[in-house]
């Protein structure tokens, strides 16, 4: 059902202001942060901290540099992906959005304004050799970024091995080069990959991208480090005395953010459709399969949907935290509440994601009657770090809950949490989509078993072969792009 959207802003334009207020946002918060943690005067130092330190998951930016740093990090970074998607001329779409929140999810644990560059410009070559258009690429370009571990690891530690220094980048020749002849790579083969995973998972991971690019990055890791006999190295830890002494605070603080970030979205999500939440009842029953939001329901309904899946997603880190002992509000825990909100304009909201996250709890309290049962030690709970952010991107396997129902959205989440903390030793942790890889996993296990028991209706098949002329079109066929252009 498509509503009527709002009369005073297009979506483009909405989807622009969407990402300008969430970096502002990171802004305003660097700044409040500096004097609440009393970093004021070193903010900068501990931002230029982070941009030189080797960033494989999980690298917690709350730790290496700070509270503040992380946050004007994350403001940076966004703010130079809006200035892309204004700049460039074309319309914003949800596929930009969805980059945008990944982007800026990852600047507090993995991606910053230093490792970001080489790989979110160099699909632009790509782009420019294929005549595409470069607005409604741009998404691949911010998915890209998904590499960025690999460059810092080859600008500051790669062909340094144990004679590295944190804090001190020794930057040599060798690096540089592989650095930029790594980012050269992933623009091209970024954008020929993605269709194929799309192919694979049948559209019912939303984080295409991660099956790919975990994938890519799986012979990549296994290519420079195992094959070439370089060992390889784990996440920085500094200990930063100042995140050490405020621990639980920062909890309090990162709350109070998002809560109030959701209910300004609720709110002016409330007055651009027209003072009501009309229409948001019918957003809410989508499967979330194949779906654009913005284009069948419009912005603001989406932007009262980031609001509402957000504050749900808060309460449920909140629940976990509080009721067992983990990670709690690191950088990574802040990080993936904003990398829960990817497709809220393009297929996720509460209705189809709360199944995903029981299956979660259901495999914990298993664990749990297993270890009881046979006197041994419990191995994880629910606010163990793999598994804060894996579950942020398992909410990607919605549309599974919106075609095949909620037993086997619960069944999705289960497998899921089952996979995601070894996932990442595939890679070495220099994929930062490594959720999104264990979800597409999960996908290609479950699916087919669906599938048997479950056939595919005419009309949802219909909608898939639609969605993948679009995508193939879109990336690899410039001849099919340049028609539409025409007619």
């Amino acid at each position: 059902m498509k509503l009527q959207k709002s009369a005073s802003f297009t979506n483009s334009q909405i989807i622009n202001g969407i990402a300008l207020g969430f970096s502002l946002c990171f802004f305003v918060s660097a700044f409040i942060a500096a004097f609440y943690t009393g970093e004021w005067g070193h903010v900068l130092d501990n931002w230029y901290l982070i941009m030189v330190s080797p960033c494989p998951l999980v690298t917690d930016y709350f730790d290496i540099g700070g509270l503040a740093s992380a946050m004007l990090n994350a403001g940076a970074c966004g703010l130079a992906c809006f200035g892309f998607m204004v700049v460039l001329k074309g319309e914003s779409r949800a596929n930009t959005l969805a980059g945008y929140f990944l982007v800026v999810a990852h600047c507090f644990y993995g991606l910053n304004f230093l490792n970001m560059w080489p790989c979110f410009l160099a699909p632009f070559m790509y782009l420019r050799l294929k005549k595409l258009d470069f607005k409604k690429n741009l998404h691949i370009c911010m998915f890209t970024t998904s590499f960025s571990p690999f460059i810092s690891e080859f600008l500051f530690r790669y062909t340094l091995g144990d004679t590295y220094t944190f804090g001190r980048p020794d930057v040599t020749l060798t690096g540089v080069v592989l650095a930029l002849l790594c980012s050269v790579m992933l623009g091209f083969v970024v954008p020929a990959i993605l269709p194929g995973a799309l192919a694979w998972h049948k559209g019912y991971n939303l984080f295409n991208g991660g099956l790919a690019f975990g994938l890519f990055g799986f012979f990549l890791y296994n290519f420079m480090y195992r094959t070439m006999g370089i060992p390889s190295h784990g996440s920085l830890v500094r200990g930063n005395v100042i995140y050490r002494s405020f621990g639980h605070s920062y909890g309090a603080y990162s709350n109070l953010f998002f809560l109030s970030v959701f209910a300004l979205c609720i709110i002016i999500g409330y007055f651009l459709n027209q003072k009501s939440f009309r229409g948001f009842n019918y957003l809410v029953k989508d499967t979330g399969y194949s779906s654009d939001f913005a284009e069948k329901y419009g912005m603001p309904l989406c932007l009262i949907n980031i609001g509402c899946h957000g504050s749900l997603f808060l309460m449920y880190l909140n629940l976990s935290i509080h009721f067992t002992s983990g990670a709690g509000f690191t950088g990574p825990t802040v990080g993936v509440v904003l990398a829960a909100l990817t497709f809220t304009a393009m297929g996720q909201h509460p209705n189809n994601v709360w199944p995903i996250i029981l299956g979660y709890q259901i495999l914990h309290f298993t664990v749990i009657l297993v270890c009881k049962a046979g006197g041994l030690d419990l191995p994880w709970t629910l606010s163990t770090q793999g598994y804060i952010n894996g579950v942020a991107f398992a909410t990607g396997l919605c549309p599974i809950v919106g075609r095949y129902g909620r037993r086997a959205g619960v069944a999705a989440g289960f497998l899921c949490a089952s996979l995601c903390t070894s996932t990442s030793l595939l890679h070495g942790g220099l994929v930062l989509y490594n959720g999104g890889f264990t979800a597409g996993i999960t996908a290609l296990i479950l699916i087919p078993i669906l599938e048997h028991y479950v056939p595919e209706t005419r009309s949802e098949m219909t909608s898939f072969t639609a969605n993948m002329r679009d995508m193939i079109s879109l990336i690899g066929n410039p001849s099919s792009q340049e028609a539409q252009k025409k007619e």
